[in-house]
Protein backbone atom coordinates (compact mmCIF):
# COMPACT_ATOMS: atom_id res chain seq x y z
CA UNK A 1 0.00 0.00 0.00
CA UNK A 2 2.75 2.08 1.26
CA UNK A 3 4.33 1.92 -2.84
CA UNK A 4 1.29 2.65 -4.34
CA UNK A 5 0.96 6.11 -2.36
CA UNK A 6 4.30 6.58 -3.31
CA UNK A 7 3.82 5.76 -6.95
CA UNK A 8 0.86 7.98 -6.80
CA UNK A 9 2.59 11.02 -5.40
CA UNK A 10 5.47 10.25 -8.31
CA UNK A 11 2.41 10.60 -11.32
CA UNK A 12 1.34 13.31 -9.19
CA UNK A 13 4.10 15.33 -9.60
CA UNK A 14 4.53 14.11 -13.09
CA UNK A 15 1.25 15.80 -14.07
CA UNK A 16 2.13 18.56 -12.36
CA UNK A 17 4.90 19.23 -14.57
CA UNK A 18 2.98 18.57 -17.32
CA UNK A 19 0.19 21.31 -16.23
CA UNK A 20 3.22 23.64 -16.35
CA UNK A 21 4.20 23.35 -20.12
CA UNK A 22 2.02 24.18 -22.82
CA UNK A 23 0.55 20.97 -23.75
CA UNK A 24 -3.30 21.15 -22.91
CA UNK A 25 -2.96 19.57 -19.19
CA UNK A 26 -4.82 21.63 -16.74
CA UNK A 27 -5.86 21.14 -13.48
CA UNK A 28 -7.63 23.14 -10.62
CA UNK A 29 -5.25 22.62 -7.65
CA UNK A 30 -3.01 20.40 -6.18
CA UNK A 31 -5.82 18.09 -4.86
CA UNK A 32 -7.27 17.45 -8.25
CA UNK A 33 -3.67 16.45 -9.32
CA UNK A 34 -3.09 13.63 -6.24
CA UNK A 35 -6.66 12.71 -7.38
CA UNK A 36 -6.50 12.52 -11.04
CA UNK A 37 -2.59 10.06 -10.23
CA UNK A 38 -5.28 8.36 -7.84
CA UNK A 39 -7.65 7.41 -10.90
CA UNK A 40 -4.59 7.14 -13.29
CA UNK A 41 -3.28 4.34 -11.32
CA UNK A 42 -6.34 2.68 -10.93
CA UNK A 43 -7.56 3.09 -14.49
CA UNK A 44 -4.05 1.76 -15.48
CA UNK A 45 -4.72 -1.26 -13.46
CA UNK A 46 -7.67 -2.55 -14.89
CA UNK A 47 -8.47 -0.72 -18.08
CA UNK A 48 -5.05 -0.35 -19.76
CA UNK A 49 -4.24 -4.32 -19.57
CA UNK A 50 -7.66 -5.19 -21.37
CA UNK A 51 -6.91 -2.38 -24.17
CA UNK A 52 -3.14 -3.83 -24.99
CA UNK A 53 -4.61 -7.01 -25.19
CA UNK A 54 -7.56 -6.28 -27.55
CA UNK A 55 -4.95 -3.78 -29.72
CA UNK A 56 -2.02 -6.09 -29.66
CA UNK A 57 -1.74 -6.56 -33.63
CA UNK A 58 -1.83 -2.88 -33.95
CA UNK A 59 1.04 -2.46 -31.69
CA UNK A 60 2.78 -4.99 -33.21
CA UNK A 61 2.47 -3.29 -36.84
CA UNK A 62 3.66 -0.20 -35.17
CA UNK A 63 6.54 -1.84 -33.36
CA UNK A 64 5.08 -0.72 -30.07
CA UNK A 65 4.26 2.82 -30.29
CA UNK A 66 0.67 2.79 -30.11
CA UNK A 67 1.81 2.43 -26.42
CA UNK A 68 1.36 5.79 -26.48
CA UNK A 69 -1.75 6.35 -27.97
CA UNK A 70 -3.17 3.56 -25.07
CA UNK A 71 -1.41 5.76 -22.15
CA UNK A 72 -2.77 8.63 -23.61
CA UNK A 73 -6.18 7.10 -23.70
CA UNK A 74 -5.88 6.54 -20.42
CA UNK A 75 -5.22 10.01 -19.29
CA UNK A 76 -8.15 11.35 -21.64
CA UNK A 77 -10.46 8.99 -19.33
CA UNK A 78 -9.39 9.98 -16.23
CA UNK A 79 -9.94 13.70 -17.69
CA UNK A 80 -13.03 12.85 -17.98
CA UNK A 81 -14.09 12.43 -14.94
CA UNK A 82 -15.33 15.41 -12.69
CA UNK A 83 -12.23 16.45 -10.37
CA UNK A 84 -11.02 19.05 -11.69
CA UNK A 85 -7.97 17.87 -14.09
CA UNK A 86 -8.44 18.64 -18.12
CA UNK A 87 -6.90 17.03 -20.88
CA UNK A 88 -7.50 19.02 -24.34
CA UNK A 89 -6.95 16.87 -27.52
CA UNK A 90 -6.01 13.21 -28.05
CA UNK A 91 -2.55 14.75 -28.80
CA UNK A 92 -2.32 16.55 -25.12
CA UNK A 93 -3.03 13.67 -23.69
CA UNK A 94 -0.37 11.84 -25.18
CA UNK A 95 2.24 14.45 -24.52
CA UNK A 96 1.09 14.47 -21.23
CA UNK A 97 1.55 10.89 -20.62
CA UNK A 98 5.12 10.59 -22.12
CA UNK A 99 5.66 13.60 -19.49
CA UNK A 100 4.52 10.99 -16.88
CA UNK A 101 6.05 8.73 -17.77
CA UNK A 102 9.49 10.11 -18.49
CA UNK A 103 8.79 11.26 -14.80
CA UNK A 104 8.03 8.32 -13.37
CA UNK A 105 10.60 6.87 -15.39
CA UNK A 106 13.46 9.22 -13.58
CA UNK A 107 11.46 8.44 -10.22
CA UNK A 108 12.01 4.77 -10.88
CA UNK A 109 16.09 5.33 -10.38
CA UNK A 110 15.56 5.81 -6.62
CA UNK A 111 12.22 4.16 -5.86
CA UNK A 112 12.15 0.48 -5.78
CA UNK A 113 9.06 -1.24 -6.49
CA UNK A 114 8.04 -1.94 -2.72
CA UNK A 115 7.76 2.46 -2.26
CA UNK A 116 10.90 2.70 -0.37
CA UNK A 117 14.29 4.51 -1.33
CA UNK A 118 17.01 2.35 -2.40
CA UNK A 119 20.65 2.67 -2.24
CA UNK A 120 22.98 0.95 -5.11
CA UNK A 121 26.75 0.18 -3.95
CA UNK A 122 29.35 -0.56 -6.02
CA UNK A 123 31.49 -3.14 -5.06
Amino acid sequence: MFGFIIRALITAAGLGVATLLPIGVYAHSWKSLVGAALLLGIVNGIVRPILVILTFPITIVTLGLFLLVINGLMLGLVSLLPIGFHVHGLVSAILGAIVVGLTSWVASWFIGPSGRFERYQRR
